[in-house]
């Protein structure tokens, strides 16, 4: 149990010294990076339960803002899985300990309704799982698998709220069932360097091949350090279950922007764009 928490301690802190707003929170947000522009991530994150742990760190994440309204993302990770071993838990979560690559994210962010005074931003974030990951070790799922969500957001001066949901297709993988999730985050900004927020975060049960062999709804509390705004910052998140399985969840990461300052595709009278970096949402620690 000591080595457990000693290797999750080096994972987190050393992965992020080398990413679900997103970043660090596992709901997502509708608004993509700006046109020709660019973001990174170094990161590390945990997601576990009593049946296991499975982290990724060191891992990078790179979005690119490919056309007006469209982002597209990839990451990297670096995965591990910390089964518990515990009998009262069986057949999840018994086998030996693996670090190796994980399934590669790859991703589509797509806004289709800009936020006015009035109105939300509403968007979508499909993420297509590639099986990069070893399946007869655990690091991966072994076939394609896809996030599907809607998401929308609305600012208020500091103040920002974003949330929805979607499905998680395993397409019929060994262990893992398909399971719906939803989230929702209020967040506002602390003078010029700081934005706290927490959010509510709900998944179901996701097969008996992953440590969230139970639905779970968790309480996240994070948020962004401004090193530069909004070209360089410290991302930061921890969460516990509220009702359900109990799960706890981690993410600590940095954060880089640049690209050419580009012409916003807003309506005349939109909202003011917060300054905390759009990403990935429930896509951090284990196969969420």
């Amino acid at each position: 149990m000591k080595l457990r928490s000693v290797f999750l301690f080096l994972t987190i802190f050393l992965g992020s010294a080398v990413s679900w707003a997103g970043p660090p929170f596992q709901t997502d947000d509708p608004e993509p990076i700006d046109f020709k522009n660019y973001e990174f991530y170094t990161f590390a994150s945990a997601d576990g339960t009593p049946v296991e742990m499975d982290t990724a760190g060191p891992a990078v994440e790179f979005n690119w803002g490919a056309l007006p309204n469209v982002h597209l993302h990839i990451i990297l990770p670096l995965a591990a899985i910390l089964p518990s071993n515990n009998p009262n838990f069986a057949p999840a979560g018994i086998g030996p300990s693996a670090i190796g690559l994980g399934d590669i994210e790859t991703g589509i962010k797509f806004r289709f309704i800009q936020e006015t005074k009035r109105r939300p931003q509403v968007g979508t974030f499909v993420m297509f799982e590639l099986p990069t990951g070893s399946a007869a070790k655990g690091l991966g799922v072994g076939k394609t698998w896809y996030k599907l969500p809607l998401w929308a957001q609305k600012s208020f001066g500091p103040w920002t709220t974003y949330g929805g949901g979607g499905e998680t297709v395993f397409n019929h993988s060994d262990g893992y069932r398909n399971f719906p999730f939803a989230g929702w985050l209020v967040q506002r900004d602390i003078g010029k360097k700081l934005t706290l927020g927490t959010e509510v975060f709900y998944h179901g049960a996701e097969g008996l091949a992953t440590p969230q062999t139970k639905s779970a709804t968790l309480v996240d509390i994070g948020g962004y350090y401004k090193f530069r705004d909004p070209g360089f910052q410290l991302l930061f998140a921890y969460g516990h279950t509220a009702v359900g399985q109990t799960e706890n969840y981690a993410y600590l990461g940095l954060y880089w922007t640049w690209g050419k300052k580009s012409d916003k595709d807003t309506d005349s009278d939109q909202a003011v764009d917060r300054s905390s970096p759009p990403g990935l949402g429930p896509a951090a620690g284990g196969f969420r």
